[in-house]
């Protein structure tokens, strides 16, 4: 998967960040030439700031499928501190998306599901909307486990992002995934998951994500380095590079 461009990058970052929709299309395009399967991708404002908009999520997903009707399309409920629970879940039925990004604990900052978080959850799963769901501790895989368990939806096809690190220099160590994966046991997941991780620790951890059997999601959301610690020229050769890791 390639996130190229999530919630806070800019052109003044790097000139390559995708910004408008078009960008985002023409960026999807070339990842998907390049090895992508999926695309994760945050839609902005005219200021270029993220924002939850139900009108441009269907743009991009239209003009996406169009240019990639055989890329996995994921738009994300990411709330970067600013929108609430409510907002996320009226973008989820809203949109109705092929594929959502939730982060489990954002949803649900109280750590306890309560029934709208039952409901939109089911409604994605009958809808047949392929959520993954973003856990930034080991710990949200229980929270996970307690919320599918209330809307008795099957743990036996679970899609799962591990965030390793963060994009304000906490660092990515690779060892922490086992304890995801332990988790994963604990609760008797039958999980696809996969990882993603920042800066110069970035390559480290997805190496570690395939040798125990992970998948990996890459772009400028995470990192703007090559595994060699060069910056990347775009979105697509950091999926070139990905997809070698591979060999």
């Amino acid at each position: 998967m390639v996130a190229p461009n999530g919630a806070r990058p800019t052109k003044s970052d790097h000139l390559k960040v995708p910004i408008t929709i078009k960008e985002i299309v023409n960026t999807g395009k070339a990842c998907f030439d390049a090895g992508a399967g999926a695309i994760h991708f945050h839609i902005r404002n005219n200021k270029g700031k993220h924002i939850l908009d139900s009108g441009l999520c269907k743009e991009a997903l239209k003009e996406l499928n169009l240019m990639v009707p055989k890329m996995h399309l994921q738009i994300t409920t990411e709330s970067v501190g600013r929108y609430s629970p409510d907002q996320m879940r009226k973008l989820a039925y809203e949109v109705m998306p092929p594929g959502i990004s939730i982060g489990i604990k954002e949803m649900i900052p109280s750590r306890n599901p309560g029934n709208e978080d039952i409901k939109v959850y089911q409604k994605l799963f009958e809808e047949g909307t392929k959520v993954q769901h973003i856990c930034y501790e080991p710990e949200d895989v229980d929270l996970l486990s307690n919320l599918l368990n209330n809307s008795k939806i099957p743990k036996d096809d679970v899609w799962c992002m591990f965030v390793i690190g963060h994009y304000s220099g906490k660092r990515s160590d690779p060892k922490k995934i086992s304890s995801f994966i332990q988790k994963l046991k604990e609760n008797e997941f039958n999980a696809d998951w996969a990882v993603c991780a920042f800066s110069k620790e970035e390559i480290s951890c997805l190496k570690t994500a395939i040798k125990l059997g992970g998948k990996i999601r890459v772009g400028f959301e995470n990192s703007f380095l090559m595994p060699d610690g060069s910056v990347a020229p775009d979105n697509e050769t950091k999926v070139k590079a990905a997809k070698n890791l591979f060999d």
